[in-house]
Formats: structure tokens, sequence, C-alpha cells
């Protein structure tokens, strides 16, 4: 004889439908004697068990689960006190609250992973925008640097540009020095179109020389570094030309010396 203790375990198994064999037959056969105290075991173990599944099942799974039902009918046979039929359909509704939470924690896993790779991007977006203002930054101080060291040598000129046909607002400044050469700063420029450039020109020979193309910000502000130029240079302009510079001036003058 099993003591009591062992029927109250095999109670537990028998409220989810765990039984069977010699296990099973036992312990309806000692349900089944009127024993009070299991009898209330799987009450309260069915009350704990029909809570979550109180709810209807959805419709298009009702056809699967009367084929489960009808499967466990023949093992079923005897329905001693207390022993309810909603076991099995308790069973399979906790089976679908884990399917539903794998597949409710699959969602919020994927939209994590979205909002993951769009903080990325912007993180990326971010560090190329601090790289390219870092950039324009040292490009700056470099400009300022020079210019300072050109201001330091007496036989640096500092030459006014004024703004000219279509950019009559554009000025700018050149710190030239012949042997050295200079830094050409220019404000209120027009940003190029798409496939042009600002081209410098030094003139004072026989034919403008080619000093150089740059390009400006959108604030219309630009710096550039000119290299000296063989033969004197007494007067300056400023084209717009294509993007890779020309040979010879072909665009308006939008800045010259006075």
């Amino acid at each position: 004889m099993k003591s009591h203790e062992e029927f109250e375990e095999l109670a537990a198994g028998y409220a989810v439908g765990a039984l069977d064999g010699d296990d099973l037959a036992r312990f309806e056969a000692h349900v089944a004697e009127g024993c009070d105290r299991c009898a209330t075991i799987l009450h309260d173990s069915g009350e704990a068990l029909v809570r979550p599944a109180r709810a209807q099942p959805p419709a298009e799974m009702k056809p699967e689960l009367l084929v489960r039902i009808a499967a466990e009918a023949p093992r079923r046979t005897r329905n001693p006190a207390g022993r309810a039929s909603w076991v099995p359909w308790a069973a399979a509704t906790a089976a679908l609250a884990v399917l539903s939470a794998m597949l409710t924690g699959g969602m919020v896993a994927s939209r994590y992973e979205a909002r993951m790779g769009q903080m990325a991007r912007e993180t990326a977006a971010a560090r190329e925008r601090l790289q390219r203002e870092e950039a324009a930054l040292r490009e700056e101080v470099t400009a300022y640097r020079e210019a300072v060291e050109l201001l330091r040598d007496p036989a640096t000129r500092v030459v006014a540009l004024q703004g000219a046909g279509p950019s009559p607002e554009a000025s700018g400044r050149l710190l030239w020095h012949d042997r050295t050469g200079g830094r050409l700063v220019v404000a209120n420029l027009p940003s190029a179109p798409p496939g042009k450039s600002y081209e410098l020109w030094t003139l004072g020979g026989p034919a403008p020389r080619p000093a150089g193309v740059f390009k400006v910000d959108a604030s219309g502000r630009g710096t550039h570094r000119v290299e000296p130029t063989e033969g004197p240079a007494t007067t300056f302009a400023v084209t717009l030309e294509p993007e890779a510079g020309v040979p010879a001036p072909t665009g308006p003058i939008v800045l010259a010396s006075r």
C-alpha cells in the first residue's frame, strides 16, 4: 500500500493528465473509494489550471483541440469524483500561452534590434559629421597660422578683392608673398553649382595664370592656399569654372582685386 502522501503526489500529476498505466489505475481506484482529501486536491488544482483557460479558444484551433480531446477519451473511461473534463483543454491552453509568450518575445526582440540598428546608424552619422567639422576646424586653424606667418614678413601684401558680375556682395582678402605664395580668404560667395568650382588667377604677365580651384561652405566662406607662381603677380581675380579647373579663364569673374 502506498502512503497517502504518495497519493497526494499522484493527485498533482493526475490533475494535469500526466498519469498512465498502473499509477493511473491505482489513483482512480483510490479516489473512487471516496478519499475526500484527494478530491480536495483535485478541485484546488483544477481551479488553478482553469483560470488561464476561461477564455474561449480561437475558432481556427477548435478542430485540432477536438481531435486531441477525442484521442484522450479512451484513456479516461473512468471519471471518479472530482475528475473534470477541463484537464486536456487546460493543458492545451497552457501550451498556447507559452507559444504566445514566445511570439511576443520575438516581436519585442525584433523591435529592439531595429531600434538598435537605427541608433547605430544615427551614431555613425553623428561621428561622420563630427569628423567633417573637426577637419574643417583643423583647416581653419592651419589657415590662421599661415596668415600669422605671412603677416610677420614685411614683404607680404594684403590684397583686397571685391565682388563682381553675378556675386556683387562677395568679398575677399589675399595675403600674398611673391616668394612663398599666400592665403586667400573669401566671404559671401554663393556655393558653386554642381560640377563647378571657383578658380583663382594671378595677373601681371602676358596671360592670366591659374592658381588653384576652391569651394565655399554653405555660409559662403572659403579659404585657399595659393602656391607661388612663375613671374610677377600684381593683381588677382576669381572666376566660376568647371570643377577640375581650366588653363585659361572661361567663366564669369566673381571677385577681382582693385
